[in-house]
């Protein structure tokens, strides 16, 4: 028999923890699961993933995010992994797969310390500690600082991004591409450093060709042809005019209806609008331009008032294509003609041409002074490849943005990792910390694996390394991802953002912690015919997809 009330309220205490634990459990499996999942495409020798979308669509991709975007999970604790490898990728736009594949191996090390009773916000605390010793030795022992205007050495940087993913095989074309890129859209105002690749570095996809035959263009492209076919195509040193508003009568919003009582009010009527047109074009040819790129449209009319001005006119652009063309010939988007002047019109563009690529015509302003935006051309053989290419250049360019804006690099090839973990070992404190430096060697761990090298006696080896190490500077002996050989990474010249890392490891821990902290999963669902929603727990052993 129970000893009265309080064996109960002991007893209904055990069953709640036991209940938290099992829920605490799951979520592990689940973090566990994605991360198995995307192991296999963490470094050089990364493998592709083919994924089918609902529409019948096929994504190729070892990039994390690009295939954790695809998959579709029902467990909530899975949904939050894949929230995580978005967040890196938005954030510095690299490190999606190790994100994953860290915060995975950080929640599988908080297993053992759940099943032999120890409550999860002591686990919790320990990860913390380490999460800001971690930051400590990364941000003062582990880094070095780098030159910006070492071109070489940003390049080694880009090329060991680029290294690991299916543009390695073109990676000097690729990291040029990308330092270019970069380069052309850092602006530096007063002090304050911009560089605004998403708006300003456009990458545009043409099939056919080789991928050899990408560039970045000193200027802008857009896919739109002239509106008439007798305007120039080619014009040297054009002036060019930008506008966003419509070159035609305007119409009335809803239906318009209007009264006429004579034949002569309706001749009236065309010819104002024959006026309005007219007017808006002497605004416009008052300041001899040879470009007129407008984001509305163009009338007939207007057409051919400016073809007899020898006025080459390209309607209907994109606003992102509009603000672009302004940053590369510096030339202001006026929205009214009758306010047009002399500095409204952009003289930095040294060529405007117009060329048919495959089945569709493409604007150039190209050979610009000092463009601030740029156009990234890709070529490739089908648009899987395109598609593929262009996932692996945002990394490139984020990795070039990320080393402009905070120039620090840490050693690759998971040296800094080994170097972390042995820091923290050497701490020794027991429980869950030392969990954390062993999760750590998971990126070593994987990228033996993923090139068919023995992965224990490798690790064993590269362990002793760094502990035994005991030169000046920074231990940088890390794996080489294509041989799976121990290598230095001063020599081999692999080294990675601190902005990449830190972030990395930031989100990692956080989210481990993030989903040890769940004791229940309760979902919101509605009863029929009444409009409260009730809230129904989950079954603990709801599995992941």
């Amino acid at each position: 028999m129970f000893g009265g009330p309080q064996s109960i309220l002991v007893l209904s205490q055990n069953t709640k923890r036991e209940s938290g634990r099992k829920v605490q459990l799951e979520n592990i499996n689940a973090g566990k699961a994605i991360a198995d999942v995307i192991r296999t495409c963490l470094g050089p020798q990364a493998m592709l993933k083919m994924l089918m979308d609902p529409m019948g669509g096929i994504v190729m991709t070892n990039d994390g995010n690009a295939i954790l975007r695809e998959i579709t999970v029902q467990h909530p604790a899975a949904k939050s992994m894949i929230e995580i490898a978005r967040t890196q990728d938005e954030e510095v736009g690299d490190g999606t797969t190790s994100v994953i594949v860290l915060a995975g191996e950080m929640l599988a090390a908080a297993e053992p310390f759940l099943q032999q009773q120890i409550h999860p916000t002591v686990i919790i605390r320990a990860y913390r500690e380490a999460l800001e010793d971690i930051i400590k030795h990364l941000q003062n022992d582990l880094s070095v600082a780098l030159d910006v205007g070492n071109k070489e050495k940003m390049g080694e940087v880009v090329k060991s991004c680029v290294g690991t993913k299916f543009i390695g095989k073109w990676s000097d074309l690729a990291v040029k591409i990308a330092l270019d890129a970069v380069q052309t859209v850092t602006l530096n105002e007063n002090g304050r450093l911009e560089v605004d690749i998403k708006r300003y570095a456009k990458v545009e996809k043409i099939p056919g060709g080789s991928i050899e035959e990408s560039c970045v263009l000193k200027g802008v492209m857009i896919n739109k042809d002239v509106t008439h076919p007798k305007m120039r195509r080619y014009i040297e040193n054009p002036r060019i005019v930008l506008l966003d508003c419509s070159l035609e009568y305007k119409k009335g919003e809803s239906q318009t209806s209007v009264e006429i009582v004579g034949e002569q009010d309706f001749t009236r009527m065309l010819q104002i609008e024959e006026e309005f047109v007219q007017r808006v074009c002497s605004d416009i040819i008052a300041v001899k331009p040879d470009v007129v790129f407008t984001e509305k449209g163009v009338s007939d009319l207007a057409q051919h008032f400016l073809l007899k001005a020898g006025i080459t006119a390209v309607r209907r652009l994109r606003k992102t294509d509009n603000l672009r063309i302004a940053r590369a010939c510096g030339a202001t988007i006026v929205n009214r003609t009758e306010e047009l002047t002399e500095k409204d019109v952009g003289i930095g563009a040294g060529l405007f041409e117009i060329k048919k690529i495959g089945d569709e015509y493409f604007t150039f302003v190209t050979q610009c002074k000092d463009p601030k935006a740029c156009t990234i051309v890709l070529r490739g053989a089908s648009k899987d490849v395109l598609n593929e290419t262009e996932r692996n250049l945002q990394d490139a360019l984020h990795v070039a943005r990320n080393l402009i804006l905070e120039p620090r690099v840490v050693a690759g090839g998971g040296a800094v990792e080994m170097a972390v973990s042995q820091l923290l070992t050497r701490k020794q404190v027991k429980g869950a910390y030392t969990a954390v430096s062993g999760a750590l060697e998971i990126i070593p761990r994987t990228l033996a694996q993923n090139c068919g090298a023995n992965t224990i006696r490798t690790l064993t080896a590269l362990r002793a390394k760094h502990a035994s190490y005991s030169g000046d500077g920074v231990c940088a002996w890390g794996i080489d991802g294509e041989t799976g050989e121990i290598v230095d990474m001063n020599v081999k010249g692999i080294w990675e953002p601190l902005a990449v890392k830190m972030q990395t490891y930031k989100t990692a821990v956080e989210t481990a912690i993030l989903l040890l902290r769940i004791d229940d999963i309760v979902a919101g669902s509605k009863k029929k015919g009444d409009k409260e929603s009730t809230a129904q727990a989950v079954p603990a052993n709801q599995g992941e997809d």
